[in-house]
């Protein structure tokens, strides 16, 4: 669809907008602090929350092009569904060049075809920039995404059989160099490592 006026160009933001609230619905695999999955929409609203209560923490940063990036970057998940960062791992195992980018970029496409063709460019250009970390504010966005579902992690009313320990290891390539992310992917992960050892059943004692 093409730029158009009034009517036409509203039903198409109107259409996409419907179709934007499977993202109230679509689970991930964080739990809330009552035990119930966390939607993507819940876990994209905080990532919003986290960038704008650290803004003075990356004063090199565009908060508005930061808050864009952190809106669209699971939009394409309302058609494809969150694919959760253990069977990510899986995948990349059986086969190195296995990546859900690509699905989620057709879907994302799908999802923005009713909308005036430069609304679509804008968000598939700021999903694309997030996707490969090209610039300060996806660098953020992807550190704050991966913090975001770590500190969900930890304060969720998990299933029993919950690895804490995976989160030991999640997304450190974009948790790096800048010292606030630093400073906070510390203070998550020892609480990662308290909860793992809480979780842990004892160790047998020794028989004699």
């Amino acid at each position: 669809m093409g730029d158009t006026t009034g009517s036409a160009r509203l039903d198409g933001i109107v259409e996409f907008l419907r179709a934007a609230e499977r993202l109230k619905v679509v689970t991930r695999s964080a739990y809330t602090s009552e035990g119930t999955q966390e939607s993507v929409a819940e876990h994209s609203w905080r990532l919003c929350l986290m960038a704008l209560v650290l803004r003075d923490e990356f004063p090199e940063v565009d908060l508005g092009k930061l808050l864009a990036m952190c809106v669209v970057h699971d939009l394409g998940e309302a058609i494809g569904g969150d694919v959760p960062a253990p069977e990510q791992a899986r995948r990349r195992a059986a086969d190195p060049t296995a990546t859900k980018a690509a699905q989620e970029r057709e879907d994302l496409l799908t999802l923005l075809a009713p909308l005036p063709a430069s609304v679509r460019q804008t968000i598939t250009e700021l999903w694309d920039e997030y996707e490969s970390a090209t610039s300060p504010e996806a660098r953020v966005a992807k550190a704050l995404d991966k913090l975001e579902t770590i500190l969900q992690h930890t304060q969720g009313a998990n299933p029993r059989d919950f690895d804490y320990r995976f989160n030991l290891g999640y997304g450190r390539a974009f948790t790096g160099g800048h010292p606030a992310i630093v400073t906070l992917r510390a203070l998550l992960d020892r609480e990662t490592e308290r909860l793992a050892e809480l979780d842990e059943p004892p160790r047998s004692e020794k028989a004699y």
